[in-house]
């Protein structure tokens, strides 16, 4: 899959070093999803089986054990990931995860 941005990620934790925690989380995610090749949401869920699927491509990852959420969108025919968002549980509560 190809992953856009990875700077979103890295800008996240670089901007507020207490959220240094996720790093490792992230970046296991990034690498297991650039190498993936995911045709539909099930075989994402093949990955990551706590993935939540939502509308339209909407995909919602828990990082850091719940702490941190990721929110992506995943364009299957041409096997591109798109970030949209990712940040504290808290700061997930004040988005909607299908237009962020």
């Amino acid at each position: 899959m190809r992953v856009i941005a990875l700077s979103t990620l890295k800008s996240f934790w670089k901007d507020k070093p207490e959220f240094s925690d996720v790093i490792n989380q992230a970046m296991a995610w990034y690498q297991i999803t650039r190498l993936a090749d995911w045709d539909s949401p099930a075989a994402l869920k093949r990955n990551f089986r706590t993935a939540s699927i939502l509308k339209h491509g909407r995909v919602v990852f828990n990082l850091a054990g719940n702490k941190y959420r990721l929110v992506v969108q995943i364009n299957y025919p041409h096997r591109i990931v798109y970030i949209r968002f990712i940040g504290t549980h808290r700061m997930y509560d004040r988005v909607d995860a299908q237009t962020v």
